[in-house]
């Protein structure tokens, strides 16, 4: 151990321990991702004592800032690259309504069992005296050896006492690839309603990691099977399962969806895409149809589904901001590409789609790519080859006429002064013609073959020119 203690704050932290005679040890993350061979840059540090006094003793050291949380009984500071928290060690018993602890102090085992798992539950000794030793009384060692998540106490009481540990157990398995031990795994089907006591926040920040793990779907799979999901996000079980009528069924939109997001995370750690990804098919048991002879239909999913991106992040604490309009606009446009891919592309329509899609474009065209999930290797292929050609497209179509984030080569203003008229309705009907006509490749989307075209259309609706010239 002693070889990943070599940082200089390591030695400081020690000889103070053993100056004041203090056993004091590093636990949890950083000393988990030492044996999993992650770099880590936050230490915790815990002290049998006074965490904050022991603190303001290594910031003097150090001579840095130390930034004191007296209502926690913490204490952290940043020194060179690394993030360190100090507490003194504690045993915590909690109430049925809050996951909020009563704290008291306590011995490093106190300390250990509160720990959530049993991976976070090992410590490595500071003081002089045993500097370098490992304490792992759970056997953590052997649950990181064979990838189990695994409580330090029984697993009913640890999740009944901080439901967000549910959430963190799912997490921890999802980013680390680790397979949660089947007594937790009963314990957390059993205190799902216990979820409820936990800030909408704190479950979509664990939400969220999961979805930034490389595989998504290891989360998504644990929190629907133990029917987290469905107290959390039900909008998303409902995807889950086929109906048949006549023989013929649907795919299953939840698993579906699970392959899109896994697929999109190949390409991307944009956590925004991956909503998009996770949104994409989401109003499909809204407008799930049969129709006799012709069999299951999904007509206007993609509408439907981007007005229901809004109601959805607000539910979910998500920001409601550009991120919210990203996500909406990918999944009201997701199947345009896929359209276009499977027919002659027009230079028109991909004007259009230029136009709507704008700087997403790019992300439009992974998270289209990533929806092609079907196992047919020609079908695969087919796509592959198509959205190829579809992105020469955007690319030579773009180049020619500049229509991403297109701003009118003539504007209000423009036409108000040519016809001598005042804010109205013959603008508005211009300015869609002239945005009409240069999608449609009637006019390039030039200034000066603009303003031709906005005189020869006033004239059709009655108006004047008054002005001898506006600006080329």
């Amino acid at each position: 151990m002693k070889a990943h203690l070599k940082h200089p704050v390591f030695a400081i932290i020690s000889q103070l321990a053993g100056r004041q005679n203090l056993q004091v040890y590093t636990i949890g993350g950083f000393v988990r991702d030492i044996f999993l061979h992650r770099p880590s840059k936050d230490i915790d540090i815990v002290i049998i004592g006074n965490g904050i006094e022991f603190a303001e003793a290594v910031a003097a050291a150090l001579k840095v800032k130390l930034a004191i949380y007296k209502n926690f009984g913490t204490a952290s500071l940043k020194y060179q690259d690394l993030e360190i928290e100090f507490v003194g060690a504690r045993k915590e018993s909690y109430r049925l309504d809050s996951r909020k602890p009563i704290v008291e102090n306590g011995t490093l085992e106190d300390d250990q069992k509160r720990r959530d798992f049993t991976i976070n539950a090992l410590a490595i000794s500071l003081h002089p005296d045993s500097f370098g030793e490992l304490i792992d009384p759970f056997n953590g060692i052997r649950d990181l050896e064979q990838k189990l998540i695994r409580t330090p106490l029984n697993p009913i009481e640890t999740f009944s006492d901080d439901p967000l540990r549910m959430m963190r157990a799912i997490r921890f398995a999802s980013q680390l690839n680790f397979k949660i031990d089947e007594t937790a795994v009963e314990a957390i089907k059993n205190n799902v309603d216990r979820i409820s006591i936990v800030s909408q926040e704190r479950i979509t920040d664990e939400l969220n990691k999961i979805i930034l793990s490389a595989k998504p779907s290891i989360g998504f799979n644990y929190l629907f099977d133990t029917g987290l999901l469905h107290k959390i996000f039900p909008q998303m079980t409902a995807l889950y399962g086929v109906d048949y009528i006549d023989g013929k069924g649907h795919k299953d939109n939840f698993y579906h969806t699970l392959q899109v997001l896994d697929n999109i995370c190949e390409t991307t750690a944009d956590l925004w895409l991956r909503w998009a990804a996770i949104l994409h098919d989401i109003a499909k048991p809204a407008t799930k149809r049969f129709e006799p002879g012709h069999g299951w239909t999904f007509h206007g999913h993609e509408d439907k589904g981007a007005r229901m991106v809004p109601k959805i992040f607000a539910q979910l604490k998500l920001p409601l901001n550009e991120k919210m309009k990203q996500v909406q606009k990918l999944v009201q446009l997701h199947l345009r590409p896929i359209v276009l891919s499977q027919s002659i592309v027009t230079d028109s329509a991909v004007r259009r789609l230029l136009f709507e899609a704008g700087d997403d474009i790019e992300g439009l065209m992974l998270l289209c790519k990533a929806d092609v999930t079907t196992k047919n290797e020609y079908k695969v292929k087919k796509y592959r080859n198509n959205f190829e050609l579809v992105q020469q497209k955007l690319k030579d179509v773009e180049e020619r006429d500049s229509i991403r984030n297109w701003q009118p080569p003539v504007t209000g203003t423009d036409i108000m002064e040519l016809f001598g008229i005042k804010e109205g309705r013959e603008v508005g009907i211009i300015k869609n013609k002239i945005r009409e006509a240069i999608l449609e490749g009637e006019i390039p989307n030039a200034r000066a073959e603009a303003i031709t075209f906005t005189i020869k259309t006033g004239e059709e609706i009655g108006l004047k020119v008054v002005a001898n010239s506006i600006k080329n």
